[in-house]
């Protein structure tokens, strides 16, 4: 993004400048007391624009975020948030990057922001499904194989695979979804989240038991399986247990649906023709990175804490499976017996244009950093 403002300014281009703007998201920085005094209130102060010695209101894309500070935090707006923020002084511009080679100046007039509501309305992104990264964050060694690990979600969620710092999403908005979603509201319970996942012991076990009953079975007789068997050896093991009877049929069920699933995951390329998904702890290990991420942004825990979670979760995905693709389809795995009911709908789809990110961009970091 920034090497297209860059570009674009080279050339004199302010109609590329305003492409790029209206599909990105925008940051303004404030003092963290102020914001969570008044969460809702964005201030957004004019100041005299050192490049320029003209009055000017700031903004930062993604690429030209400081770095991390407990107390500096930021939200994130668009720019149709910004055409319609109440421009009160005359001759004000807008200062995207100032000071950087992607510096964008902006005049600010009625007319202007005019130009700039219709720029987003034709331009603003409609869905986040892509790969990026940053070029300043970690791309090769154990970090950044740990940030790889949470790569579904960072597609998913529109954000570069590699970044922990100052912002995963504005820090308002990441302190409600970690509320919300997952009851963290502090260290503490942002600590025991991360640590459940990293114990595997954030998911429903049931899935986790079905698949090593096949593993033994596979070893046992040196090849996979009927679906028979291996439905019926788990339900025997259970029963064998002292489960009751309806606890049996659930794992009976499941085994089915384990089943239907990883055909469909051969179909779509998530599985080769006879690939078969060993273990589901990748969906709680895929997850770590991105609450740690998550964490960081809403000050709940410090880079050096977050990064040891990030490396942690690369660590143990590496001796859970083999390749990237076996990782990736037992996070899928993981994700729809969770979410999907069988019915391959948004949470599936969502998993898929990941894998299929992940596996196939030329930029990868599935395609450069080597599981071994």
């Amino acid at each position: 993004m920034e090497r297209r403002l860059h570009e674009a300014g080279l050339r004199g281009d302010r109609h590329a400048q305003l492409q790029v703007l209206a599909a990105e998201e925008l940051f303004i920085g404030q003092a963290r007391h102020e914001v969570d005094a008044e969460p809702d209130l964005i201030r957004w102060p004019a100041v005299v624009d050192p490049a320029t010695g003209g009055l000017c209101r700031p903004l930062l894309t993604r690429g030209m975020l400081p770095p991390w500070r407990p107390d500096w935090v930021f939200h994130e707006v668009t720019l149709a948030w910004v055409a319609d923020f109440r421009w009160t002084e005359a001759g004000q511009w807008l200062a995207v990057n100032s000071g950087t080679p992607a510096a964008v100046h902006l005049p600010a007039s009625s007319r202007d922001r005019d130009v700039w509501r219709r720029y987003y309305a034709e331009n603003a992104r409609s869905a986040p499904k892509r790969l990026s990264a940053l070029h300043t964050g970690p791309l090769y060694g154990p970090l950044a194989f740990g940030l790889a690990c949470g790569g579904h979600l960072a597609v998913t969620n529109g954000v570069p695979w590699n970044e922990v710092g100052t912002v995963y999403r504005a820090y308002g908005t990441q302190r409600r979804v970690l509320r919300e979603a997952w009851g963290i509201t502090g260290h503490d319970g942002w600590q025991e989240r991360v640590g459940a996942l990293l114990a595997r012991s954030d998911s429903p076990p049931e899935p986790e038991f079905a698949l090593r009953v096949r593993t033994r079975l596979v070893e046992s007789l040196g090849k996979p399986p009927t679906a028979e068997l291996w439905r019926e050896t788990a339900a025997a093991t259970l029963r064998d247990r002292g489960a009751p009877a309806p606890v049996v049929k659930e794992m009976e069920d499941l085994v089915r649906r384990i089943t239907r699933y990883e055909a469909r995951f051969r179909a779509d390329g998530l599985l080769s023709d006879d690939g078969r998904v060993t273990s589901v702890c990748a969906y709680d290990y895929g997850r770590a990175p991105s609450v740690a991420r998550w964490g960081l942004a809403a000050r709940f825990c410090t880079p050096h804490q977050a990064e040891c979670a990030i490396v942690r979760a690369g660590a143990l995905s590496r001796t859970a499976y083999r390749s990237w693709e076996d990782f990736s389809a037992g996070y899928v795995l993981g994700r729809v017996l969770r979410f999907d009911e069988e019915e391959y709908g948004r949470y599936y789809d969502d998993a898929l244009s990941s894998h299929r990110l992940l596996v196939q961009d030329e930029g990868s970091p599935w395609r450069h950093l080597p599981w071994s």
